[in-house]
């Protein structure tokens, strides 16, 4: 049974959005004519890409020139016009009114101290501490957003997990959470074939 053009794409795309990059489900997404239809463009996978909704309604029929410049104006870091990302937006629970807090006045160096010496800086604290991100967790949530559109080959699954963090994740990093994907179960990779129990 020959596959849908859209769930061609997501697959090729690794589920992902061709524009921002960002986990793109299946019912939010449609296909984009790199060259619209209406100026000529063809059907063909090297004229279409899938993207949400909201950004193929926003480029329309542009000419290509228009729809590269809509692209180059992002600067590397294209935004979903709708801002979500494509994920469904997140209720926001009631919240108690935030504290006001008063920010320590600077330590300053007494006139008295030699060039040479500087104030210590306080040591960071656990609270202060960033947190660390639970990397394995957001591919386990991102797999299951995914449905059919799950990577079915090692290779597809490695380059989906690293285009999940933008920010850069190392190959060491990735190695490891597809190994944890295994040993948990919620992956079984034979040769190249990859197979999921999410």
């Amino acid at each position: 049974m020959p596959t849908k053009p859209l769930d061609r794409l997501l697959f090729v795309q690794g589920g992902l959005c061709f524009f921002c990059k960002q986990p793109l489900p299946r019912d939010s997404a449609s296909i984009e004519h790199l060259l619209a239809i209406a100026k000529g463009g063809a059907n063909g996978d090297d004229n279409c890409v899938a993207c949400c909704k909201t950004v193929n309604t926003l480029l329309g029929s542009m000419s290509i020139k228009q729809k590269f410049e809509v692209v180059l104006n992002q600067k590397g870091h294209f935004r979903c016009p709708n801002n979500t990302g494509h994920l469904p937006p997140k209720p926001i629970a009631p919240t108690a009114p935030t504290p006001i807090v008063v920010a320590p006045k600077p330590v300053v160096a007494s006139p008295t101290l030699p060039k040479s010496a500087k104030p210590t800086p306080p040591k960071p604290t656990a609270a202060s501490a960033p947190k660390k991100v639970d990397r394995f967790a957001m591919v386990v949530a991102n797999l299951k957003t995914r449905g059919n559109s799950r990577p079915r080959t090692l290779k597809t699954l490695t380059t989906t997990v690293t285009a999940l963090f933008p920010k850069g994740i190392s190959k060491a990093e990735v190695a490891a959470i597809v190994r944890h994907l295994q040993a948990t179960g919620k992956v079984k990779v034979e040769g190249e074939k990859v197979a999921y129990q999410l």
